[in-house]
């Protein structure tokens, strides 16, 4: 081969690395991140399916006569978003809402008209962590909706706290 030829492509590899990698590695790094995401809303998924599992079987009224407040210091949210373990970034008990409803979904307005428990994942916005690539995604609401049980009571008109 011709040394001047050969002189002319001595840099010819190095620019094809550059934009071959750099195209590899922006969709390396889209894949992880895709599966982060579907990580995400699992989690979420289950969240809601534990806040609505819990306040079907907890006591969580801070007034056993007034469904419409929901004690957030009984437990139910904190249990729900797996006790302050961090498993996924920015996940609060803000996140979660427990709301007690009648059959017709309307709120319930006393303890003895509620039959349906509602918890939906609220608010909740994913980071992406993509290099140079900074966007937030708002998550969509996750919501799980059961029959009501036992609202922690128990025989003898006592009721019991999750915590």
């Amino acid at each position: 081969m011709n040394k001047n030829s050969q002189s002319k492509q001595d840099g010819l590899y190095t620019v094809e690395f550059a934009i071959v990698g750099s195209l590899f590695f922006l969709l390396f790094f889209a894949c992880i991140e895709i599966g982060r995401l579907f990580f995400t809303w699992n989690v979420l998924t289950e969240v809601s399916r534990r806040g609505a599992r819990l306040a079907t079987v907890c006591n969580a009224l801070s007034d056993t006569s007034d469904a419409s407040s929901v004690n957030e210091l009984l437990g139910v949210t904190q249990l729900a978003t797996f006790s302050g373990i961090q498993i996924i970034p920015n996940l609060t008990t803000d996140n979660i809402e427990i709301t007690y409803l009648e059959l017709d979904g309307s709120e319930a307005g006393s303890l003895s008209d509620i039959r349906l428990v509602r918890a939906e994942i609220v608010n909740y916005q994913h980071e992406l962590l993509i290099p140079g690539l900074y966007l937030t995604l708002n998550s969509p609401t996750f919501k799980t909706t059961l029959v009501s049980e036992s609202l922690g009571a128990i025989p003898g008109g006592n009721y019991t706290v999750c915590s």
